[in-house]
């Protein structure tokens, strides 16, 4: 073992250098394939509808190899767009339901025959910035054990909306080793495709899960400090924001119901938040209020919160972050219900 890169990622054989060893990557954990001594990047793009922005998106990928273009059911002339910009498009069988998940893998498995040495996924309602497929390239040459890099992704217009404020500094997280990375990242093909890719029955958390996989086979994944996209939220409806919030609640939902465990919790801190104050405060307080109207006053913990959390982000931000319990609490309830019902998934849809 070389120990710079995850287990099973390289060794040395012989008189090897770690020079030498960075040549081979591990793929299955059986056995190895030589890494290309020029580095490629190819790029899945996936969308719907997005217009001009999806013409942006792809002008963005100017310096890949190749494009893919993922399409799901598009009516705006985005697929004849998508061709004319040169990219590879695929258009899903939506006979069978959408995930993003599922447009991620069909994008890779157009890959697969001449498979490239990283790919850069990114959202049709997303930009590309100038000088970050340098930055995480290198990135991930020189961090071995990195199959995952991303950056700092922004809101065009954050001023449009409170909606788009709250996403924008949403998309603001920490810089450093991180557990998971957005639907915008550069990975390294070989880590992603020995997983099998994304778990196509997600709705929504799929990229979270799939850095779950990775971990545990010893990759990391990084947040570095670089400016990676631009994003289009284009969210400015209350109704917007709450089925947005909704879907994350699903997603919390049935990433702790399916994949956390003792060794290793996944998304059950923010479960017990949203049982906690969506439904156990607000039904207390409802079923003791026929006891005595006095019950009622339980539910002045909410501006409470509301003070404690806007010392630190704001009150508009607390706002929300109190407020969205509820949406979050009716998507894990959804998530629930189907299980219980063994009724169909379909995305939650805010756009």
């Amino acid at each position: 073992m070389c120990g710079a890169c995850p287990e099973g990622a390289c060794v040395f054989r012989g008189d090897w250098t770690r020079k030498a060893a960075v040549a081979y990557l591990w793929v299955d954990g059986d056995h190895m394939a030589k890494a290309p001594t020029k580095p490629t990047i190819d790029a899945v793009a996936i969308g719907r509808n997005e217009g001009a922005r999806l013409i942006a998106c792809l002008e963005s990928l100017k310096d890949v190899r190749r494009v893919v273009y993922v399409d799901s059911g598009s009516t705006d002339g985005s697929v004849e767009a998508a061709r004319a910009a040169g990219a590879v498009v695929v258009s899903l069988d939506l006979s069978v339901p959408f995930t993003a998940a599922r447009a991620r893998n069909a994008g890779l498995a157009v890959l697969a025959n001449d498979a490239p040495t990283y790919v850069q996924f990114i959202d049709g309602d997303c930009v590309l910035r100038d000088g970050w497929l340098k930055k995480a390239q290198q990135f991930l040459h020189d961090n071995l054990r990195a199959a995952v890099v991303c950056g700092r992704r922004r809101e065009r217009h954050p001023e449009a909306s409170v909606y788009n404020t709250l996403i924008d500094a949403e998309w603001n997280t920490p810089v450093g080793e991180a557990k998971a990375c957005g639907g915008d990242a550069l990975m390294r093909y070989q880590a992603i495709s020995a997983v099998k890719g994304y778990r196509e029955d997600l709705i929504a958390g799929e990229e979270p899960e799939l850095c779950l996989r990775l971990r545990a086979r010893g990759w990391t994944v990084w947040r570095i400090d670089a400016e990676m996209t631009w994003h289009d939220a284009e969210i400015t409806r209350f109704r917007q924001w709450w089925k947005r919030t909704e879907r994350a609640g699903h997603a919390f939902a049935e990433g702790a119901a399916r994949f956390s465990t003792p060794q290793n919790p996944h998304w059950t801190r923010e479960v017990r938040r949203i049982w906690v104050w969506g439904l156990a405060i607000p039904i207390v307080a409802l079923i003791g209020s026929l006891l005595h109207p006095a019950a009622l006053a339980l539910v002045l913990i909410y501006p409470l919160q509301v003070l404690r959390l806007s010392r630190g982000m704001g009150w508009k931000a607390a706002l929300f972050n109190v407020l969205g319990k509820f949406p979050e609490a009716v998507g894990a309830i959804r998530f629930y219900a189907r299980q219980l019902g063994k009724g169909e998934k379909r995305l939650i849809e805010y756009k």
